[in-house]
């Protein structure tokens, strides 16, 4: 078997890849794990609205139920009540069941240890190799050391409590936010949470059906979202992924406010007050260039990781930093969480509008983005670009000829047989033009052949 865990759990098609079955030896082998921590450990699991996740709960839960875990139950909850809830009642585990922004037909098992924090790559191996042991029956126990079903009724409220506890008092009346829960595990928590702090709150795509999560909304298509907040007047908009553990704001003009954007904002805030622990932030390469001149002017260092929350919480812990983040609206504020959670990110976002009454238009200002130029070229072997020197003279020389005033990614896919590249420029026809060149020596050394 293949390694099984990618960068954020087990992902698949439910019911094709990611399969009840393959579900319940995960389930066993994992409560076989966390039985070196306790004799009979604890699991606490989440899940979002997907038709599937009744299947891969009942699944997981079985393989956990029969190596001895007891198990939590907690149903329909964002990825984030997850990380928080485990180490709230003392579980050995929390997991969730969701794929996050991808389609209703996928799903994925992800873990996080007792701490909140996603396991470790060792501890993930673990697992595996456990999988793999005598066919997946490793683990199974007898008659009363069984495992049992505990109910946790008021989990919804612990998180929201929690959720509120991160504005420290502040209230947000007088903002008037629509938030789009994109038919997702945020659809009670988030309109909720909001409306507990003050807000005004208009609800959007908060009726799941099982198949309609992220379907022309949420973070993954925020364009309504931004016709609502114009038509309606509001202030902001809050855009979730399916388990919402990031989001985007849309401001009142309707225009996109992204996670460099929303970090800028948290990190001027927490600077300005002498509350930014190492007075830096961590951001992954995908940050647009304008958020690292802004963080600058601003006296802010930076710490660049690979792309990948896990990367990105990895890097903070190791600083020290307090902030860190994705341009996709994946935020952490590490005195208030252990991954991202996108309901903490839009009420401290909201927080900052009341407290200083300006507009979020005006306070996206502190990052001026610089245009971007992303192609996807199709290459033979995606694992050979790191021996194309023609690719990389050809990188060099944009750099040069950017200097300062650009920002040049080459890099291969993880998945597909691509090779991405990125490139940043004060003005749109200087990063096309540069993009091009890119490009254009990409498909020279590494291009599909043409067809006869």
């Amino acid at each position: 078997m293949g390694r099984l865990f990618g960068t954020d759990g087990v992902r698949g098609i439910a019911n094709v890849e990611l399969t009840p079955e393959l579900a319940l030896r995960l389930g066993r082998a994992a409560a076989t794990a966390f039985r070196s921590r306790h004799r009979r450990p604890s699991v606490l699991i989440v899940r979002d609205t997907r038709r599937s996740g009744d299947l891969l709960e009942a699944a997981l839960s079985a393989g956990l139920l029969s190596a001895g875990s007891d198990v939590y139950a907690c149903g329909v909850l964002p990825t984030p009540a997850a990380a928080f809830l485990a180490p709230d009642v003392g579980a050995d585990a929390g997991a969730v069941v969701s794929a996050s922004h991808n389609p209703a037909a996928h799903n994925g098992i992800k873990f996080f240890g007792p701490d909140g924090y996603k396991l470790s790559d060792d501890e993930e191996e673990g697992i595996e190799a456990l999988m793999e042991a005598s066919g997946g029956t490793t683990g199974a126990v007898l008659g009363a050391d069984v495992g049992r079903i505990l109910s946790l009724p008021d989990a919804e409220d612990r998180y929201v409590a929690h959720a509120l506890r991160s504005l420290e008092g502040r209230r947000l009346e007088g903002i008037k936010v629509v938030v789009d829960c994109a038919n997702g595990a945020a659809f009670r928590t988030s309109p909720r949470a909001l409306a507990e702090a003050g807000a005004e709150v208009v609800e959007m795509n908060v009726a799941p059906d099982g198949m309609n999560i992220n379907v022309d909304s949420g973070s993954t298509d925020p364009s309504k979202l931004a016709e609502a907040v114009v038509r309606l007047g509001a202030d902001v908009g809050l855009a979730h992924d399916g388990d919402a553990d990031r989001v985007l704001a849309v401001d009142s003009r309707g225009e996109l406010v992204d996670g460099d954007a929303i970090i800028a904002i948290l990190a001027t805030e927490l600077h300005e007050a002498g509350r930014l622990p190492a007075g830096l932030v961590v951001t992954t390469v995908m940050a647009n260039l304008g958020f690292r001149v802004g963080m600058t002017a601003a006296g802010i260092g930076l710490v660049e990781t690979a792309v990948g929350d896990r990367y990105v919480i990895e890097a903070m812990r190791r600083h020290g930093a307090g902030l860190g983040g994705e341009q996709s609206g994946h935020v952490i504020l590490a005195d208030c969480s252990t991954t991202g959670d996108g309901l903490i990110t839009g009420l401290r976002l909201l927080a900052r509008m009341a407290s200083t009454g300006r507009p979020l238009s005006e306070l996206a200002g502190v990052v001026e983005r610089y245009p971007q130029v992303l192609v996807n070229v199709p290459v033979r072997d995606r694992s050979a670009l790191g021996a194309a020197s023609g690719v990389w003279e050809a990188v060099e020389a944009v750099k040069a000829e950017l200097g300062d005033l650009g920002r040049v990614l080459v890099r291969p896919s993880g998945t597909e047989a691509v090779v991405r590249v990125m490139v940043e420029a004060s003005e749109s026809a200087v990063a096309e033009q540069a993009a091009a060149a890119i490009v254009d020596a990409v498909l020279r050394d590494l291009g599909e052949p043409a067809q006869a």
